[in-house]
């Protein structure tokens, strides 16, 4: 729900969303209390989805393009073709507008780079019923924009043929990054329950430079907060700048920029996923002003 949080603080409403992963659909009806559908995309009948609406808003899974996978990158693994039932709402509502994010590895490497401007890109810009979409993409980075982490993603927007104005990329907003010290450091060190979701994993920190392994600086932001620390892999929670424990739920909420009442449901394990597969909220907020004009 992060990127559908930004656009609510920018002044718009959601009228429908979905994901098929329950805690997550959970969380998002204890924050934003929207419309949201807990099924799988590929089951859902689009005439479920309202006719008159603006904006189409999201993404599709990365776990195929990004290189936080390594050599487990793959061209050809079934997240990859999700994109397709994206352009299947698009054609089908045919909004004025539509966004979608993902990892900047989804254009990194030949192989990867064709398949985005030829096939993905290409698929998106084919969606209007009576003409082209006209197609613009941007890499941001979060701290840019008042979140205190280094994440780059790449953001394309989408202006259907009739639409005269086409929104741009939201410029940097700041100079100077917010680093961990601002972002976390006035949390308690230990586990509180009384702050919400202030818990965490307890596996055991070893710095070694590898992801999930590598010693944060108080004076700087947190490199990307990853969603891995899930359903699959090793340890993937960036330590505590002391170096003593891993972060919790809530200090990568915070790095994220979700405000400190916002609650997530769920696991451990599916916390952490939720918070490293979102749009950070203030990023998502600058983005959703370049539309509201």
């Amino acid at each position: 729900g992060g990127l559908d949080l930004g656009f609510k603080k920018a002044g718009f409403n959601i009228v429908w969303a979905n994901d098929f992963d329950k805690e997550a659909v959970k969380s998002y009806q204890y924050n934003l209390k929207d419309n949201i559908i807990c099924a799988d995309i590929y089951n859902i009948n689009t005439n479920i989805i309202p006719d008159d609406i603006d904006i189409l808003i999201g993404g599709f899974p990365c776990l195929g393009f990004t290189i936080a996978n390594g050599k487990n990158r793959n061209i050809d693994s079934n997240y990859n073709q999700l994109f397709k039932e994206y352009s299947r709402v698009l054609k089908d509502k045919q909004p004025k507008y539509f966004i979608v994010e993902n990892v900047v590895g989804i254009q990194s490497g030949k192989i990867f780079n064709n398949f985005f401007s030829n096939t993905i890109l290409e698929t998106f810009k084919q969606s209007g019923n009576n003409g082209d979409y006209k197609i613009k993409y941007q890499i941001l980075t979060a701290s840019n924009y008042g979140v205190p982490q280094n994440r780059k993603r790449i953001i394309i927007f989408g202006s259907r043929f009739d639409m005269v104005n086409e929104p741009k990329h939201p410029l940097p907003f700041i100079k100077t990054a917010i680093n961990l010290k601002d972002a976390i450091s006035d949390l308690p060190l230990n586990y509180d329950t009384n702050i919400l979701n202030h818990k965490g994993n307890l596996h055991k920190v070893k710095i070694n430079g590898y992801v999930g392994n590598r010693q944060l600086d108080w004076n700087k932001p947190s490199p990307t907060i990853t969603g891995r620390g899930s359903r699959s892999g090793g340890a993937v929670i960036h330590p505590h700048p002391n170096g003593h424990r891993r972060l919790t739920i809530r200090e990568c909420a915070r790095i994220q920029s979700f405000p400190d009442d916002f609650y997530f449901v769920g696991s451990n394990s599916a916390c952490y996923a939720q918070i490293g597969n979102a749009v950070p909220p203030i990023m998502a907020f600058f983005i959703a002003n370049e539309f509201r004009e």
